[in-house]
C-alpha cells in the first residue's frame, strides 16, 4: 500500500510538472528521406528549453503517424526516450499526433488565475467570479493533444484535415514547403473553434513570439517572419465531467513543423 501511495503521489507531481509548460513532438529530423527510421521524442519545458517525457503507456490514448491514406501506431519500448519509431515515407508529409489520456492537478487561486491569464481563458476567470469561485483552488484535469508535421518531397492536402485529437490546430496548407503566412483553424472536436488565443514561438530565438484570435469559423493567420521550427500553441478549457471530482477540463494542443 506504500508503494502504491507513492506511485500515485509520483504521477500527480509529474501530471503537475506537465501541464505547467508547453508540450510538443520533437521527431529526429523534420525531412526524413524515403525508408528513414525516425525516432519521435516528447519535449516539456519553455521556450524550447526542455526535458524529454518517456513513453508511458498509462498516459497515451493515442500516438500515430499519418502519411498520405496510410496510418500506423508509434511502436516504442515503455519508459524510453524516444518515445517511439517509425519508417518515413519520404514522398508525402508525415504527421505524428500524440493524445494523452486525462491527467489531475490543483493549483492555489492565485497560480490558477494567473495560468488562465497567461493562456488567453479570461471567460473562465469571469466564469469562475460568476459563480463566487475566484478564491477557490483550480482542481482541473488535462490532456495533450500534440501534432508535428514532417516534409515530403512534395506538398499533401492531408495536413489540411483534422486527424482526430479532441483539440487541434489544422494548416490551411503545407507549411513546411511554404513561406507564405501560417494560416490554420482551431479545431474542437472537429468542430471549428471561435475566440480562440493561438501563440507561435520561434525555436532559434524563443523571444519572438505572435498571437493570434480564432475567428467565428475558428480561422487565424500568423505572420512568421523567420523560416526554422516553429511550435503553434492554444489551450481550450471547459466544464469538467462530474465524475472527474474536478471543475475544469483543459485541452492543450500543439503543432510543430520546420518551415524552409
Amino acid at each position: 500500500m506504500k508503494r502504491i501511495g507513492l506511485a500515485a503521489a509520483a504521477l500527480l507531481l509529474t501530471a503537475a510538472a506537465l501541464r505547467a509548460h508547453d508540450f510538443r513532438i520533437e521527431p529526429s529530423t523534420f525531412h526524413p528521406e524515403h525508408g528513414q527510421t525516425v525516432a519521435v521524442g516528447l519535449r516539456v519545458g519553455q521556450d524550447f528549453v526542455s526535458d524529454p517525457v518517456p513513453r508511458t503507456v498509462m498516459f497515451i490514448d493515442r500516438f500515430f503517424v499519418r502519411q498520405g491514406r496510410r496510418q500506423s501506431d508509434i511502436d516504442g519500448v515503455d519508459g524510453s526516450d524516444p518515445a517511439g519509431f517509425f519508417t518515413a515515407d519520404g514522398s508525402v508529409p508525415a504527421i505524428i499526433a500524440y493524445e494523452s489520456k486525462p491527467s489531475k492537478v490543483e493549483l492555489a487561486p492565485a497560480k490558477f488565475e494567473a495560468y488562465l491569464r497567461q493562456y488567453g481563458l479570461e471567460s473562465i476567470i469571469a466564469l469562475r467570479a460568476q459563480r463566487g469561485e475566484r478564491n477557490a483552488k483550480g482542481r482541473e484535469i488535462f490532456s495533450r493533444c500534440a501534432k508535428a508535421i514532417l516534409s515530403g518531397t512534395r506538398p499533401s492536402i492531408a495536413v489540411t484535415q483534422p486527424v482526430g485529437l479532441r483539440y487541434e490546430i489544422v494548416p490551411s496548407s503545407d507549411p513546411t514547403s511554404s513561406a507564405v503566412p501560417f494560416r490554420g483553424r482551431v479545431v474542437y472536436e472537429r468542430t471549428p473553434l471561435a475566440g480562440a488565443l493561438v501563440t507561435a514561438v520561434f525555436r532559434d530565438d524563443p523571444s519572438l513570439r505572435l498571437v493570434a484570435r480564432s475567428d467565428r469559423d475558428g480561422s487565424f493567420s500568423l505572420p512568421l517572419p523567420r523560416n526554422g521550427v516553429w511550435l503553434i500553441k492554444s489551450v481550450r478549457m471547459i466544464d469538467a465531467p462530474k465524475a472527474s471530482n474536478a471543475e475544469w477540463e483543459s485541452l492543450w494542443a500543439s503543432l510543430t513543423f520546420d518551415r524552409r
